[in-house]
């Protein structure tokens, strides 16, 4: 009966083997949304940055009417930990629009920062349809935004 199954058997074995020399997985970069973001945001702020691809998550404020005048673009409100509020603009004309969105909910973005002297705005959160550059997104209620 052993012989029958010492094929099987050193291909186990070989295989154990050959696992223990690979190398360690590659370091996985941590959510985009990390715990440096509100900092990082806030840093812009005061540095009246402009063009900063960024990332972070914060609570919606209130959910403001589009804006129609050129490409569209919903628009709402949040407030990030750190109390700061910035105003997110999504361009749907060229990304879908962020579904069910409600004063409260929790959004994660990816984006380009502009200053304004309210907090910032962040746009830039869909997909570069030249591919020319880094695209965003908007992730609400487990769904992505691009």
């Amino acid at each position: 009966m052993l012989k029958k199954f010492a094929p099987l058997i050193i291909l186990a074995v070989m295989a154990a083997a050959w696992n223990f020399d690979l190398p360690a997985p590659a370091q996985v970069e941590p959510p985009a949304f990390s715990d440096d973001a509100d900092a990082i945001l806030a840093q812009a702020f005061e540095d009246k940055a402009n063009e900063l691809m960024v990332s972070g998550s914060g609570r919606v404020l209130s959910v403001l009417r589009d804006d129609n005048k050129g490409s569209r673009h919903q628009r709402f409100l949040i407030e990030l930990a750190s109390g700061q509020s910035i105003l997110v603009a999504h361009n749907i004309d060229l990304a879908p629009r962020v579904a069910n969105i409600r004063k409260g909910d929790r959004v994660e973005f990816r984006g380009m920062y502009e200053w304004n002297d309210r907090g910032g705005v962040i746009h830039w959160t869909h997909h570069d349809p030249k591919g020319k550059f880094e695209g965003g997104w908007i992730s609400h209620n487990g769904q992505r935004y691009e």
